[in-house]
């Protein structure tokens, strides 16, 4: 449940933090609005940085050739999300929504309580390649679209709505034992580093990459040790060091704060560790899997069972609440395609079904 509330709010988020003021070097005009060349190479990076394909082939999925498919398919793909955001850009300037320093003020707050601190939030900035600067244009952007959506109507959920999704999805709020627990990862996938190895040495032989995979996988199991020992010499320094030394990015910003999950979650040497440990442990000796060596910590231990509805109610109230949002919005999105006049001033981003034409033919199904 909290992974889909999570992808509701991010799809808000994802329709924000775009200028389209930049007159110089476009390449698709939208209305009044230009799209530039420069906003489409930071969008396309962002995406592909995003994307489980970067995984399979690196780099060479993602060459800005005509010839390369992967490209011209992502390349359609950000380009109807430029096109999308300028419309909304537009028609937040047409009602003449602004965001003042309190505003701002406010959200900063709201996410400095999630994160801790205003420390903390700088450290993730940090760890993300986020300047400030980008930090907060985004930030006022997404406090835009907030407004709009809120300018469009209000949105009520009742009662009953709740009851009602809460008993026809029962599922989702019914659990398996759970463990809630954190790691520290410090990565040793081999696979990706006889890709790193032979990317900067194609001409190496069997015997010489075994030794070298070797050597980096001993290298990275003496860094593990030296982590475990330090966690071992200080129990308490576990948030401290996930954050400093997890290659498990996602999680080392919160502590290695993995959640609540269930056996089946996790890879089988993770699982079946976390689940022989009793809360408030650290299990003595490295984890090794198929990702490299796990230093886990379990804190909480829940037996099967359903979440009541009082205890899920607010989660499925602001789900709820956020889908009607979203589809406000989609429909704003959707009426403003129809009228919308879209000039591509260089033909290669041109997508092969014009977005205009496509929204028009889904009006009138």
């Amino acid at each position: 449940m909290k992974k889909i509330l999570t992808c509701a709010a991010l799809s808000v988020f994802l329709l924000s933090g775009c200028s389209f003021n930049n007159k110089f070097g476009g390449i698709i005009k939208v209305n009044d609005s230009i799209i530039t060349k420069a906003e489409f190479d930071k969008t396309f990076d962002k995406e592909i940085d995003n994307s489980v394909f970067k995984n399979f082939g690196g780099a060479e999925n993602f060459k800005k050739t005509e010839d390369n498919v992967m490209y011209r398919v992502f390349r359609e793909k950000v380009v109807k999300e430029l096109i999308i955001k300028a419309l909304i850009e537009g028609e937040i300037e047409k009602r003449g929504i602004k965001v003042s320093k309190a505003d701002i003020e406010a959200e900063m707050k709201s996410i400095i309580d999630k994160v801790g601190s205003k420390e903390e939030l700088n450290s993730i900035l940090k760890r993300r390649g986020v300047s400030n600067s980008e930090f907060l244009e985004d930030l006022k952007h997404q406090i835009a679209i907030k407004k709009l959506i809120n300018a469009i109507g209000k949105v009520n959920v009742s009662d009953a709505e709740i009851e009602k999704y809460y008993k026809e999805n029962l599922k989702v709020f019914t659990h398996a034992e759970q463990v809630r627990a954190s790691h520290i990862l410090i990565s040793a996938d081999t696979l990706q580093m006889i890709r790193e190895v032979k990317a900067k040495n194609k001409d190496i032989s069997p015997d010489e990459l075994n030794k070298k995979i070797e050597g980096l996988m001993q290298i990275q199991k003496q860094k593990a040790e030296a982590v475990l020992a330090e966690i071992k010499a200080n129990p308490d320094d576990f948030e401290k060091l996930a954050k400093e030394q997890s290659d498990d990015k996602a999680s080392g910003e919160r502590g290695g704060e993995l959640g609540y999950f269930e056996k089946e979650v996790m890879v089988p040497e993770f699982s079946q560790v976390a689940f022989s440990m009793k809360p408030n442990t650290i299990y003595p000796s490295l984890v090794r899997t198929q990702y490299g060596y796990h230093i886990i910590k379990v804190t909480d231990r829940v037996a099967p069972g359903t979440r009541p509805l009082a205890k899920v109610k607010d989660e499925i109230k602001y789900y709820l609440e956020t889908t009607k949002q979203l589809d406000m919005l989609k429909d704003l999105t959707a009426g403003l395609l129809k009228t919308a006049k879209i000039e591509y001033l260089e033909e290669q981003y041109k997508p092969k079904v014009d977005i205009v034409q496509q929204a028009n033919e889904k009006s009138k199904k």
